[in-house]
Order: C-alpha cells, then sequence, then structure tokens
C-alpha cells in the first residue's frame, strides 16, 4: 500500500524535528541559525575533513562509541561520575557536546573561540580525587589528550564504516589534523596530526584502561536504558550495537555490555548502516550559509 505523497514529507520533517531537538535542545534552530548563519571567517573551510565527518549522520554511532570507550580510562571517568554523570542529565550534557563540536567545526572564529574558553573555565573548576585517592583535574593536559583521542578514533572510524563519503587516507590524515587544531586549544600538549600518531596515542594509553564499577554502570545506562520514549527503543538497539562493535575487541569484553547489545552485535554492521541511512534521510539540511571573506582561518 502507498502512502499519499504528502505524508511521506510530513513524516521526514517530524522524524528530523525530534531528532533534532533531542540532540540539539529546545533552542536547535536558533543554534543552527547562528552556527551556520553568522558572517565571519571560520576556523575550517568547507573543503576540511572534518566538516565532512561532522556533518554526517555516523556521528550518531561514533558518538556512542567515544562515551564508551572514554569511559575505561579511570580517572576520566571518576571526574565525569563526580562532576558531570550521565544519569543525572544525559541529554543536556549530549546537547551541549553537539552544540561544542557544530560551532567550532562550522561557526565563526569568534564563536568558536568563545565556545572553547567557556569548557576551559568549567574544566578549572573540577577536581577531586577517585575512589582509589588518586587526585584528578579535568584540566590535566594527559587526560585532556586521552578524551580527545578517544573522540577523534572513533567519530573517524564510525565515518569509515557508515558515513556516506568515507575519506581516503590524506582525508583520514586531515581529519585528526582539523581535530589537534581544537584540542590544543583546550589545553592538549601534542595532539596527534596523523592517522598514525593518533593509533599511537591510543597504544600509549593502553595500560591505564581498564574496567571499573563506573565504566560498567555508565555502559549498562548508556546501552540499555536510553532516556528515549518507547517508540525509540528498537533503532536504538541497533545503534547501541553499531557503536559497541566499532570498539577495539579488548573495549568490548572490559565494558561488560548487557545482553541485548551482545545479542545484536553479529548484525550491528548491517543494522548500523540502516540506521545512518534513516537518520540522514529525516535530519534537516542544514542552513546556507552567509557568505563570508574568500579566506578562512586555517
Amino acid at each position: 500500500m502507498l502512502l499519499p505523497s504528502r505524508v511521506v514529507p510530513r513524516l521526514r520533517e517530524r522524524a528530523g524535528e525530534a531528532l533534532l531537538h533531542r540532540v540539539a535542545g529546545p533552542s536547535a534552530h536558533e543554534k543552527r541559525a547562528r552556527i551556520h548563519g553568522a558572517s565571519g571567517p571560520r576556523w575550517f573551510g568547507p573543503d576540511r575533513p572534518v566538516r565532512v565527518v561532522h556533518s554526517d549522520a555516523s556521528m550518531y554511532v561514533g558518538g556512542l562509541s567515544a562515551l564508551l570507550l572514554q569511559s575505561l580510562h579511570p580517572v576520566a571517568m571518576a571526574a565525569v561520575a563526580a562532576h558531570s554523570g550521565f544519569q543525572g542529565d544525559p541529554w543536556g550534557r549530549l546537547q551541549r557536546t553537539s552544540t561544542f563540536l557544530a560551532v567550532t567545526t562550522f561557526g565563526t572564529a569568534e564563536d568558536a573561540e568563545r565556545a572553547v574558553l567557556r569548557v576551559r573555565h568549567v574544566h578549572e573548576s573540577v577536581a577531586g580525587t577517585t575512589p582509589d585517592g588518586v587526585a584528578y583535574r579535568a584540566s590535566d593536559p594527559h587526560l585532556l589528550a586521552w578524551v580527545h583521542a578517544a573522540e577523534a578514533y572513533c567519530f573517524l572510524k564510525a565515518h569509515q564504516r557508515y558515513g556516506e563519503c568515507p575519506l581516503d587516507p590524506a582525508g583520514e590524515d586531515g581529519y585528526v589534523a582539523d581535530m589537534a587544531r581544537v584540542a590544543r586549544r583546550l589545553g592538549v600538549e601534542r595532539p596527534p596530526e596523523s592517522r598514525a600518531e593518533l593509533m599511537t596515542c591510543l597504544a600509549g594509553y593502553r595500560a591505564e584502561l581498564r574496567s571499573t564499577r563506573e565504566s560498567r554502570a555508565t555502559a549498562r545506562y548508556l546501552l540499555a536504558s536510553p532516556a528515549l520514549p518507547k517508540i525509540a527503543l528498537l533503532p536504538y538497539a541497533f545503534l547501541a550495537a553499531a557503536a559497541v562493535e566499532l570498539l577495539p575487541p579488548w573495549a568490548r569484553i572490559s565494558l561488560e555490555p548487557p545482553l541485548t547489545t551482545r545479542l545484536l552485535l553479529p548484525t550491528a554492521r548491517g543494522g548500523g548502516r540502516t540506521l545512518t541511512a534513516a537518520i540522514r534521510w529525516a535530519t534537516p539540511d542544514l542552513p546556507r550559509e552567509e557568505a563570508r571573506p574568500a579566506s578562512t582561518s586555517r
């Protein structure tokens, strides 16, 4: 049975609006208009790989995968659990993160610099001690480098697997270099500038990573108990499986994902491709960017 021609666009619009408001918050349209419509130079020109990756639906898989991977650093996880736990305000945390990525990737250089300064200010106020007695500061360059490397790795890997236009090797290096530019402004010292350097950086943290009560609780919450309406739980289950499957095998084992996620792992890639295609279809087009000087900050 064919749906009336006006029904499909309406369904697409409703799905897109629901998705946009969930990820970007109630002022999503105002944020998008400012980020993409404000005139002025950008940190990244329209041809940069970071724009390709961060505008693709594969970011949904990569973002969830990054949160899971980051949780395996006990010190970083302790800071998150104590000061910005996922369960207390999961969607607020997601909206702040997605807005930061959008502003630094697509926004004006002035707005991007302001967003970085806000994050650095928050980091300066976050300090404490882990349950094992290890002191931490969110502004610690070593912890910042771990969070950055895990994000860059997962975003890039998700894009290469599920993105509409996967990057060539030069594009992969370009993406890591673009991400390094933002990382340096956040306080990361000597962030990786190529895919090879990124893999070396991640390997350097391996001895520090392990399963903890907090990381396992985070995985259970993010994978099995998301704060979502019932109609979204089945699609989310495939998103969760795709995110876990994206992780290195040792990380999957360490996180002890819930049974439902483990059962879906054999279908994770097919489900991930179907889901990202559906998100891509539903996502509203980006606003047209205003004219700006030909030279962007590179």
